[in-house]
């Protein structure tokens, strides 16, 4: 079996199945309870233990639109709906609305809406596994308000989706927590890897036979083989394919040419809007710069005004400052030349008498009242 197997590889004969291969393996590995739960541990960082705990609710063989859902199930009162997506899609919220909805009237098929009492139902959580080319961070929020046609800062109906990145080197504590999900992360790349430079169908076999033997998913791999390798392969439609990047590269360039178009009309448009703008801006400017240049400018003008106004002031002050002080000084000298007078004859006096200059000086202090100091200066200036 092993030589036609490896026959086959050699002599270019592929096996021709669908493309969402990733999507299928994804449920495939995650299907199981005790994977799934290992898997919800992973997310939501807790400890649960026994995989019976875990009830699959997910709505098997339902077409509602279109729509469909990997993985659907209950643990402690929790509905956690996941999903896996190998391209990006910013319509999941809207998409897991109507899943939720449908998924709520299957769980209260038996209840009454019309009964007094509330009609409990598990709380939600949904989350994507997505492992796309497009590049995206470990986790991203997808809004339900997001898609709505008149923004609302506080939407009365709201759906949030948490994206897990699951591509290798994002995540890395999920994928250390998980050990099914960091060796489906370890398939994907390996496949992606060898299949730039060789087709798909070899690229799949080749990664398929190599995580066998460096046991990454190898029991499911070996038990699985046929199936793994089937689901994991897709014809290559090298037309549509052309077509769809082609859409993508237009969508795309549109956006960076609406940037490039905004810029021209912005300089366009400035010059017009300046002279527009100018005298409204002003008359709006002039009062609040008033009051906040008045305090720079009295600082800066208070030395300059000080500098000019003191000669001015100087000579308008000095005659009247001359009158007013005229007769106090003249008091004032008078009563110096006065006491100087009276100092000398008291000198010369009592010098007759042969009186020492220091009995002088204390009978100087007493009779004209004054210091110990002046006395001395009024006998030193008389010989």
């Amino acid at each position: 079996m092993k030589q036609k197997k490896e026959g086959r590889l050699q002599n270019h004969q592929p096996v021709d199945v669908k493309r969402n291969y990733k999507d299928t393996l994804f449920r495939m590995l995650f299907h199981d309870k005790e994977e799934l739960l290992s898997l919800f541990n992973a997310v939501n960082g807790s400890a649960y233990k026994d995989p019976q705990d875990l009830e699959i609710v997910t709505l098997e063989n339902a077409i509602y639109m279109n729509l469909k859902n990997d993985l659907a199930f209950i643990i402690d009162f929790q509905l956690s709906l996941y999903e896996h997506q190998s391209s990006y899609n910013p319509n999941m919220p809207l998409r897991y609305l109507l899943y939720v909805a449908k998924e709520y009237q299957k769980l209260i098929k038996n209840e009454s809406l019309y009964a007094e009492s509330h009609v409990k139902i598990p709380t939600p959580h949904f989350v994507i596994f997505y492992n796309g080319k497009r590049p995206m961070g470990d986790q991203t929020t997808l809004k339900l308000s997001d898609a709505y046609q008149i923004p609302s800062a506080s939407p009365d109906l709201d759906l949030k989706v948490t994206l897990l990145n699951i591509n290798l080197g994002h995540n890395k504590h999920l994928a250390d927590a998980c050990k099914t999900l960091k060796e489906y992360m370890l398939y994907v790349d390996r496949v992606r890897t060898y299949a730039q430079t060789m087709t798909l169908n070899y690229a799949v076999e080749r990664a398929v036979n190599e995580c066998i033997q460096e046991g990454i998913l190898s029991e499911f791999l070996s038990t699985w083989k046929t199936e793994a390798i089937a689901v994991s392969i897709f014809e290559y439609d090298a037309k549509r394919d052309l077509e769809l990047l082609r859409k993508t590269e237009r969508k795309y360039m549109r956006i960076e040419l609406r940037e490039e178009v905004k810029k021209e009309v912005e300089e366009e448009l400035r010059p017009q809007l300046i002279e527009e703008l100018r005298p409204q801006l002003t008359e709006e400017l002039r009062p609040q710069l008033t009051e906040e240049l008045r305090p720079q400018l009295t600082e800066e003008l208070r030395p300059q005004l000080t500098e000019e106004l003191r000669p001015q002031l100087t000579e308008e002050l000095r005659p009247q400052l001359t009158e007013e002080l005229r007769p106090q000084l003249e008091a004032e000298l008078r009563k110096e030349i006065q006491m100087d007078t009276q100092a000398f004859a008291i000198i010369k006096a009592y010098r007759n008498l042969g009186i020492s200059d220091e009995n002088i000086s204390k009978s100087l202090q007493e009779i004209l009242n004054v210091s110990g100091q002046q006395a001395e200066n009024y006998i030193k200036n008389i010989p």
